[in-house]
């Protein structure tokens, strides 16, 4: 039987060893998908009504067996409501003024618990860690690094931003957009699997169409391979 000296020189160099690993893995292929509903446009006074997170792999399959989550974020009485969402958003506004919404401080936690949950220990690197995706995704990082700043430090500085690949879509073939409303088409592209909701302005539908649309676009912008060029 090990003394507890040795049982404690064990753990620490368990410690070590799994801090080594963490230093040397490198997460960067994996693509952590984000999605928030929020009370105005006006960021300086917005904030978060709702909030959905999932991970995919490169080939653009859940990390965890329960899919993505969705949180419902605690608004104060204080918050700027902007007519839109008072209007369009009521159920959510309703139900983040009830007894069911989280604050903000606990759904940071639970964020970056679900991501280690996930892919592991985020290494310390940031260029190793994984990656933010999502539409307009800059607005949500806006909103990550006023409210959430647990869960921004496991990021990469990079992002994905899928609205880059339909602006380009667009000027290509304008006849024609991956329309994110028709649940038929997130369904069909999504590599993932469904995760219920059959509306947009919903955090958990919008995060689902996001991943289907870059599907859409690798599949129909970018199926060559790329030419690599050599010398100058």
């Amino acid at each position: 039987m090990s003394s507890p000296i040795e049982r404690v020189k064990s753990d620490g160099s368990s410690r070590t060893r799994e801090a080594r690993l963490s230093r040397r893995r490198d997460l960067s292929q994996f693509l952590v998908w984000f999605d928030a509903e929020f009370s105005t446009l006006d960021l300086e006074k917005a904030w978060l009504i709702q909030v959905a997170m999932g991970v995919t792999d490169s080939d653009l399959r859940w990390c965890s067996p329960e899919g993505p989550q969705v949180w419902v974020v605690r608004l104060p009485p204080r918050a700027t409501v902007s007519p839109w969402v008072r209007t369009h958003l009521a159920d959510l506004v309703r139900q983040s003024r009830g007894a069911e919404a989280r604050g903000v401080e606990e759904v940071d936690r639970d964020l970056t618990e679900y991501l280690v949950a996930a892919l592991g220990p985020i290494p310390p690197a940031i260029e190793r860690r994984p990656v933010l995706a999502g539409n307009s995704i800059h607005t949500d990082w806006w909103l990550i690094r006023r409210f959430l700043p647990r869960f921004a430090a496991c990021l990469h500085y990079r992002h994905l931003d899928v609205t880059a690949f339909k602006l380009e879509w667009r000027r290509l073939c304008p006849e024609f957009d991956f329309d994110k409303a028709r649940q038929s088409w997130v369904q069909r592209f999504l590599p993932a699997v469904w995760r219920g909701r059959r509306r947009r302005h919903d955090a958990l539908y919008d995060l689902q169409a996001s991943v289907a649309e870059l599907a859409f676009y690798r599949q129909h912008l970018l199926r060559r391979r790329p030419k690599v060029p050599v010398g100058e």
